[in-house]
Parts: structure tokens; C-alpha cells; sequence
């Protein structure tokens, strides 16, 4: 399992930024944008089951990142994946932090949307 601040840590260290919250509405979503020009690469949100395609109405922690897309395609057939919320479905991906995918995966797809998103 990956908590939202060990997502944060990671950011800071691996590429010098720290989550921005720019939504006054969900004051939990958390944007993490490159510091030379404010490209998102990652979005930390705290959204219920049913708006993933999940039964119920629990809220949980998830991120979302751009991938190429035919990862896209593949990660969304494996646990803990889905079609992204609140982000183009065919380039980003959503990624639930209950423990279904690893902290090594996660921050392996977080690494890659950064480069993706230069």
C-alpha cells in the first residue's frame, strides 16, 4: 500500500515538487506539475467506488498518469486499475492506493508520466 505522502515525498525528491491544491471544490485533489511550465503529470484524489466503476460509495485514495497508450489499454485489464477519472481515458490512467497495485509500480508509472509530460 502507498499512502498520498509517500506519493508526495517521492515527487519532491525525484523531481523537486510538491503537490499543489487547485480545485476549491475537492479541496483533497492534489496536482503534481512539472515546475518549469505546470504540466500536470500526476493527480492525488480521494473519489468514492462508484466513480471508478466500483461498487459503492466508500471513498478512497487514487492517482492518475499519463501513459502511452497501449499500456493504458493493458494496465486497465489488471486489479487496481481503471479508466481514468477526471483525465483523458485514452492517455491517463487511474491507479487505486489500497494496496492492489505496489509502491514500486506506482511510483515506476509516476516516473514515466513525468517523462511523458515534458
Amino acid at each position: 500500500m502507498v499512502s498520498r505522502s509517500e506519493i508526495f515525498d517521492y515527487a519532491q525528491k525525484e523531481f523537486g515538487v510538491k503537490p499543489d491544491y487547485p480545485f476549491k471544490k475537492f479541496p483533497h485533489y492534489a496536482a503534481l506539475r512539472h515546475s518549469d511550465d505546470n504540466k500536470w503529470f500526476g493527480l492525488v484524489m480521494n473519489v468514492s467506488l462508484n466513480k471508478i466503476g466500483l461498487q459503492g460509495d466508500e471513498e478512497i485514495d487514487v492517482v492518475d498518469f499519463k501513459c502511452p497508450v497501449e499500456k493504458v489499454s493493458d494496465l486497465r485489464n489488471q486489479d487496481g486499475f481503471h479508466p481514468a477519472y477526471h483525465m483523458n481515458k485514452e492517455h491517463w490512467l487511474t491507479a487505486r492506493l489500497d494496496g492492489s497495485v505496489s509502491k514500486q509500480e506506482i511510483f515506476a508509472l509516476l516516473r514515466e508520466s513525468y517523462e511523458l509530460t515534458k
